[in-house]
């Protein structure tokens, strides 16, 4: 007899938080007949008070509702009257910058007790602030649940647990790769067929030959580690000599792990119920290899090495579901979240838009990502046409309703959004946007095209100092990129996934003219991922007086490393070839700009830090960094300091311890 689903199978997670508005997400096992109840920090009367029925509710399973709530101020001041209105500067609006606490109250019992874990020593609810200010800010990407090493997010939560309130981050920024639907795990995908079948997660049609309904999928139809021959093939972007060889369709996914990738609406839907909450996992016991029928020999040892991390993973759920119960959260996609090399070329758009299957494929991927990432970063972004349509599908999945999903997905625009905080946090699309190649099928894309471009420029204008949110780094390490450009050079960008802003020369000449705008901010601050190691840059302008201070921040992964030793060989190529009298910088498309790598701590020469973290960013009133800092998977505390102010024993050689470009 299988155990009880717990109400809350995901979440509650703080999303986005401002003075006119507080959202929550959460998935539940059955409708959240329940109201949510705001209080000042230690006071047992609330202020707000405001039931889950008048909010979004989505079923997608017999046993699952995703929760959708989105409370207005507009709802306040009838709650407000217990309060001391001549001490409130800002009646009709939620408070900011002061400690509050919320429950969720079904018959006056409070359902958030039920949930093991969930509060810090101390609290009798779970307690956040609405910051106006975006001074203390956490960010990072990349979290692979397979992967070996620790959970940076483990390790901030305990870190918080030992902070008062108001010494946490004003929010959690989470800059992509949130999960890895082309790379998971054999019993990861156990527990996400396992989990569909619990939660009776509705089936979906396919336009396929092979596979007409998901419910095909499972695991005694569809084995694990057997799906790379599954997916789409094409031979669209056959070149001369292969039309003439005749050679064989080629996989449009590109991802060298696709042996369990992601396919149907309802497994990115279980998948990220899996890698945010303990919930189901308590209800999906992992078996051993030898009972998992017809694994080879070679996928028994595979099966018990993702198992034994996997395990490590989920001992840590608990702490990021209470991490998220805390934090205001936000989030943008990158490749990972939906396939590996997403949108990288023309030719692989080309291939994906041919294939009716592999367009399925990439729209399940987005429904999953605003299902459970994208309405929370801005649900004022999607219209009553954007939620007629993907109810529609949801209640009825067949070819029809996800293409008409696929067209809405396809053209819609505002994935990106802005925070009303000061400084001002931009959070960019980089891969649905992009600037397509006019010279070959085979050259990437630029991460945004033109007119993204400038309505990124218009967000930063005139602001005096900004956050920027670019899933990939804006300035790169020139010797992996010069790499990237090499290989692509060759006809093989998917190879070394050579998407870097350098890499298209419209979008990296429109991004450095934003900077050299006389109406851009005097202080940038740009927060990005995706790369797997961790560094921080200083940036001017060459060759102009009063250039904008850039500081670009890069941290990843959460749950991911690169692989050693290629990160040190790539280090050493970098600083022995690219020092700065080296006549390659010439070659380079940021010649312009003078960078200074900053230098980790942490007493290694190495300015790249090759370990799981989460980035901890301090700035100044006016918008520049006070402190710039990681907090390892382990615990460790580095700090990124200018290299003015390191002792000089840090420093290897005369040659090395150059630190600009």
């Amino acid at each position: 007899m299988s155990m009880p689903l717990p109400l809350f199978l995901a979440g509650p997670i703080l999303r986005r938080t401002t003075k006119t508005e507080i959202c929550v997400w959460a998935v539940t096992s059955s409708p959240l007949n329940a109201d949510f109840l705001l209080y000042e920090k230690d006071s047992d009367n609330p202020f707000f008070r405001a039931s889950f029925k008048s909010q979004k509710q989505i079923q997608l399973g017999t046993q699952c509702f995703v929760v959708f709530a989105h409370f207005s101020n507009a709802q306040l001041s009838q709650h407000s009257s217990h309060r001391d209105e001549t001490a409130d500067k800002n009646i009709g609006y939620f408070e900011t910058d002061t400690p509050l606490a919320y429950d969720i109250l079904s018959q006056e019992h409070s359902l958030l007790t039920d949930i093991d874990g969930l509060l810090y020593d101390g609290e009798k609810r779970p307690s956040f602030i609405i910051s106006s200010r975006a001074e203390n800010l956490a960010h990072g990407s990349c979290r692979h649940p397979h992967h070996h090493c620790d959970d940076a997010l483990v390790a901030l939560d305990t870190k918080y647990d030992a902070l008062a309130i108001d010494e946490r981050a004003d929010m959690l920024i989470m800059g992509g790769d949130q999960i890895y639907a082309d790379d998971v795990c054999g019993p990861m995908m156990f527990a996400i067929r396992q989990a569909i079948t619990r939660l009776g997660l509705y089936d979906q049609e396919i336009d396929d030959e092979t596979i007409t309904h998901c419910s095909q999928l499972a695991l005694n139809l569809t084995p694990l580690y057997g799906r790379s021959d599954t997916l789409p093939k094409t031979t669209i972007n056959h070149g001369l000599m292969k039309r003439l060889l005749k050679a064989g369709p080629e996989p449009i996914f590109s991802s060298r792990t696709t042996d369990n990738h992601l396919i149907s609406f309802n497994e990115f839907i279980a998948m990220y119920l899996l890698v945010w909450s303990p919930s189901l996992w308590a209800t999906i016991p992992l078996p051993e290899a030898n009972a998992i029928a017809g694994l080879s020999d070679e996928n028994k040892a595979r099966w018990t090495s993702e198992k034994n991390e996997l395990t490590h993973f989920c001992a840590g759920l608990k702490q990021v579901r209470r991490l998220f119960a805390h934090i205001p959260t936000y989030m943008i996609f990158d490749d990972h979240d939906i396939t590996d090399d997403f949108n990288l070329t023309v030719g692989w758009e080309r291939a994906v838009y041919d294939s009716p299957f592999a367009q399925s494929i990439i729209t399940n991927g987005m429904l999953g990502y605003f299902f459970c990432q994208g309405w929370g970063n801005d649900p004022d972004a999607f219209d009553d046409n954007f939620w007629r349509t993907i109810t529609r599908f949801v209640a009825e999945p067949t070819p029809s309703t996800l293409n008409d999903a696929t067209q809405l997905i396809h053209h819609f625009e505002r994935w990106h959004y802005t925070l009303p905080t000061t400084p001002k946090v931009v959070v960019i699309d980089t891969r649905t946007r992009r600037w397509r190649s006019e010279s070959s099928n085979n050259k990437p894309s630029g991460l945004m095209d033109w007119e993204s471009l400038m309505d990124f420029q218009q967000d930063v204008i005139n602001a005096n100092a900004v956050v920027v949110v670019s899933p990939a780094p804006m300035f790169g390490v020139k010797f992996i990129e010069t790499l990237q450009r090499i290989v692509t050079m060759c006809g093989q960008p998917l190879a070394t996934d050579s998407e870097n802003w350098m890499a298209h020369p419209g979008s990296a000449n429109a991004l450095l003219n934003i900077f050299k705008h006389p109406k851009t901010p005097k202080n940038f601050v740009i927060l990005s991922g995706d790369v797997h190691y961790s560094f921080a840059y200083d940036i001017r302008l060459r060759f102009r007086k009063g250039s904008p201070r850039i500081w670009q921040i890069t941290c990843s992964g959460f749950r991911n490393t690169f692989p050693e030793p290629y990160l040190s060989i790539f280090e050493w190529f970098d600083r022995k070839l690219f020092w700065p009298g080296s006549p390659l910088n010439v070659f380079t498309r940021r010649k312009r700009m003078r960078i200074e790598r900053r230098r980790p701590d942490n007493g290694c020469s190495r300015y790249l830090v090759n370990k799981s973290a989460v980035g901890e960013v301090l700035l100044n009133p006016n918008g520049s960094p006070a402190k710039i800092g990681l907090l390892t998977g382990t615990g460790e505390q580095v700090a990124f300091t200018p290299c003015e102010e390191m002792p000089s024993k840090t420093y290897v050689s005369t040659s090395d311890s150059v630190t600009r470009d």
